[in-house]
């Protein structure tokens, strides 16, 4: 399942609401080398790309292994704005569930899901993730934990489980795992899935409203498609941009190149959350990251392989990108 390049700052918000609240994890240190400031955070409207909110999330395993889990229980309904309201309405769990994997762009899922029956018991599967391999773990947790809490939540009390499985080894903090899957739980298995009793699809969930819903049901599908068509800009300017980056066509080369007018473009990547230069810096960072995770070649090299003839050049541009210096960053 694709996903969008770019996303909301909750999930960073998230992460620094759960770890720095006694100030002994600064959350600069979580933020460092990401290109988020703190002050963006106040922002509702901007947008950071997956690579920055991984980024983060990467910072913050190193210093809270379980925290998939403890930011999965954090994860209400309500977190997931229109399309939660709109689940919450829906007629039974299996309605609600059935209209989340419709919508896995507004659910901002880095997998694919899907219900699977298996004779009395439905198992909801989560499968296809292929985003960074080091945060595969902590991405499996973070989705499951969040998806039961959406069950919870839907139904106004705790779902029981019969039983959940993951296709990684018990990690050391297996124990933790209890408060999110209260089951019996199954590591290195075939699939990362959490199972119930099939009925429960069919309970009636408290809050329905069939009125309500159906206008948020509409509503949600068009959001979906201004996001599917939207992504599809993102998506088409990257592609152009990342194969001609050492010599970067201008706004208006690449809008010939689109077959659109400069205004046009700009119009879509503004309401996309995005621009032309945002998209560029994004696609520059992202290459000179993985230039200086060669760790022998030096920083001049990088410079010239970036297309940069002075290092002080690349070396100011990397500050404006991430926040810091590329030989920080590096270390």
């Amino acid at each position: 399942m694709p996903h969008s390049h770019l996303t909301t700052l909750n999930g960073v918000a998230l992460i620094l609401q759960t770890l720095c609240v006694d100030g002994e994890i600064p959350a600069q240190s979580l933020l460092a080398g990401s290109g988020i400031r703190l002050e963006d955070l106040q922002r509702a409207d901007l947008r950071i790309t997956t690579a920055q909110e991984m980024h983060v999330c990467a910072h913050a395993v190193a210093r809270c292994h379980d925290l998939g889990l403890l930011l999965g229980r954090r994860m209400h309904v309500s977190s997931y704005g229109l399309l939660g309201y709109t689940l919450l309405s829906a007629a039974t769990l299996g309605d609600a569930l059935r209209l989340a994997l419709e919508y896995p762009a507004l659910l901002g899922t880095y997998f694919e899901l899907s219900l699977q029956r298996e004779g009395d018991s439905v198992w909801l599967q989560a499968e296809g993730y292929r985003d960074l391999a080091a945060l595969e773990i902590f991405s499996v947790e973070y989705c499951l934990a969040s998806l039961k809490r959406i069950c919870d939540d839907l139904l106004g009390q705790p779902l029981p489980l019969q039983g959940a499985r993951f296709q990684h080894a018990a990690p050391d903090y297996q124990a933790e795992y209890a408060a999110s899957f209260a089951c019996p739980q199954q590591f290195a298995a075939r699939h990362n899935a959490f199972g119930f009793a099939a009925e429960w699809l069919e309970q009636r969930l408290p809050l329905a409203d069939p009125v309500t819903h159906r206008d948020m049901r509409e509503r949600c599908r068009q959001l979906n498609s201004q996001f599917v068509c939207r992504q599809a800009w993102i998506t088409r300017t990257r592609q152009l941009l990342a194969a001609q980056l050492l010599a970067a066509p201008g706004l208006e080369q690449l809008a010939r190149q689109m077959r659109c007018s400069p205004r046009t473009l700009r119009r879509h990547l503004h309401e996309a959350g995005t621009s032309y230069q945002a998209l560029l810096d994004e696609l520059r960072f992202e290459h000179a990251r993985q230039l200086l995770a060669q760790e022998r070649m030096p920083i001049q090299r990088i410079a010239e392989a970036m297309g940069y003839s002075e290092t002080a050049s690349f070396r100011h541009a990397f500050q404006r990108w991430s926040g810091v210096s590329p030989s920080r960053f590096r270390a």
